[in-house]
């Protein structure tokens, strides 16, 4: 005797194709999918490089502190270069060197401190304060955008620590 209503085989199937629908449906944005829909995707992408852009423009301004330390302070510079070489690297994969909305570029950060060990507490305040705005652009972000902004983000974290814990062993 064969079995009347609905089988698992058959619920399944029927719950196959419904969400095979839905995924179609949803992946057909085309310029006449819905009124607005380009729209809401360029502003989305111009969002995504504007937070690109502004991620590029601390990346460059947190290398030139970098730098700058450095140059002040030659006894800092064998602890600085690997961060200074993993904020390079940050900057590249953001896109390299970015000019601000207005086409200048980002302004010069403030000269380092005279004092070695102000001049790593303040570099590492710095790297603090652009790590905590990147975790803050995560919630913002696209997918991607957002994973790399929070590895780097987690990397300038690191670099804080180091940093304080490279002014406390360095000579005054």
């Amino acid at each position: 005797m064969r079995r009347t209503g609905t089988t698992r085989r058959s619920a399944l199937t029927a719950t196959g194709a419904f969400a095979l629908g839905a995924v179609l449906t949803g992946c057909g944005g085309g310029p006449d999918a819905a009124p607005g829909g380009t729209d809401a995707a360029a502003a989305s992408l111009r969002a995504a490089k504007a937070l690109r852009a502004s991620a590029a423009r601390d990346s460059a301004s947190l290398l030139t502190r970098y730098e700058q330390v450095a140059a002040a302070h030659p006894v800092t510079e064998p602890g600085l270069a690997p961060m200074g070489a993993a904020v390079r690297e940050h900057l590249a994969a953001l896109g390299g060197p970015a000019k601000a909305a207005g086409g200048s570029p980002a302004p010069a950060p403030p000269a380092a401190a005279t004092d070695v060990r102000a001049a790593l507490r303040e570099l590492a305040a710095e790297e603090r304060r652009v790590a905590d705005g990147r975790a803050t652009a995560l919630l913002t972000a696209e997918p991607e955008l957002a994973r790399l902004l929070a590895s780097i983000a987690a990397a300038g974290a690191a670099h804080a620590y180091l940093l304080t814990e490279l002014a406390k062993e360095t000579p005054a």
